[in-house]
């Protein structure tokens, strides 16, 4: 037995137990993290240099891939370095700056999600406001709102989770420091604080949801009724990947972090972990980068068009 106190490092989940397997996981998990690199940058890069995408749409599409970059940052390299070196070791600091990050990432990336659908909905469902309701100073407070949120809940996950000693040795059965995982090794109630936090963001996260979906229905009553089909093409091409993420997003993140004890396992586990921590940074910019939502005047002509 031992406490918080004496342990130094975490050992993470290896996902093979041959050489040969641990190269191969290495060699995938490298190509997903430079095509999530890639796609990132280049949202990046375009959004900066060209004038004509400063526009509501792209700066929180710019906020997304910096998110992005920095959550699959935070997993996947120390995954890939325990990989190419044979070894599951973490440092006690190291796993708490891992905790930290992720969590600040993954929860500021959520409720940018969620300003994005609110940013859609007026551009869609009122045109004739949008540049009243989404200008520059709006954009800014929305922005600066989900980073900061995210931040704070960093900060009491972290200090809490890390804050309780820890008597079930320091095996972490997940590929990166998880905090449901690293709960598991306390030995004491007062883990409890922890899942009252847990709780807490679990019911903003759904008052966040709940809020997207309304986005959504209100966003699909407009496009059904608006008169151009190149219009209605653009609205359903860029609306429908983003609400596949999110709702990706958010059913294996209430699975990893609600499911019961009983099923989970070391092969479950970093699946699911993988889904929401990996998939959404590669696939939502390239699907996002494709298209994109009808200018202000076609939807303000498509509006006069139809009333």
């Amino acid at each position: 037995m031992s406490n918080s106190s004496s342990i130094t490092e975490f050992l993470l989940l290896a996902f093979a137990g041959t050489r040969e397997l641990q190269l191969l996981h290495f060699a995938l998990f490298l190509g997903i993290y430079l095509a999530a690199l890639l796609g990132n940058s280049l949202i990046l890069t375009a959004v900066a240099c060209h004038h004509r995408l400063h526009t509501p749409m792209y700066f929180f599409l710019l906020n997304l891939a910096l998110l992005d970059l920095g959550s699959i940052s935070t997993t996947l390299p120390k995954a890939m370095a325990n990989a190419l070196w044979d070894t599951r070791a973490i440092s006690y600091q190291g796993c708490a700056a891992q905790v930290f990050l992720f969590v600040f990432l993954i929860v500021s990336e959520f409720y940018v999600l969620t300003v994005m659908s609110y940013d859609r909905y007026v551009a869609i469902c009122k045109p004739l406001h949008y540049g009243s309701l989404v200008g520059s100073r709006a954009c800014a407070q929305m922005a600066a709102a989900a980073w900061g949120s995210g931040f704070l809940n960093a900060v009491l996950h972290t200090a809490t989770t890390f804050s309780l000693p820890l008597c079930q040795g320091n095996a972490v059965d997940q590929f990166f420091c998880e905090i449901p995982h690293i709960l598991r090794l306390s030995c004491s109630d007062v883990y409890l604080r922890e899942v009252g936090l847990t709780a807490i963001s679990f019911c903003l996260g759904v008052g966040c949801f709940l809020f997207i979906v309304v986005s959504y229905v209100l966003i699909f009553r407009a496009v059904l009724r608006m008169p151009s089909e190149q219009g209605l093409h653009k609205a359903f091409s860029t609306c429908l990947p983003h609400l596949a993420v999110v709702s990706l997003f958010v059913s294996t993140v209430l699975f990893a972090y609600l499911k019961p004890p009983s099923i989970s396992s070391p092969s479950l586990d970093p699946v699911v972990s993988v889904l929401y921590s990996v998939v959404p940074p590669t696939s939502f910019v390239r699907k996002e980068k494709k298209v994109k939502l009808p200018s202000s005047n076609q939807l303000r002509k498509a509006k006069m068009d139809y009333g």
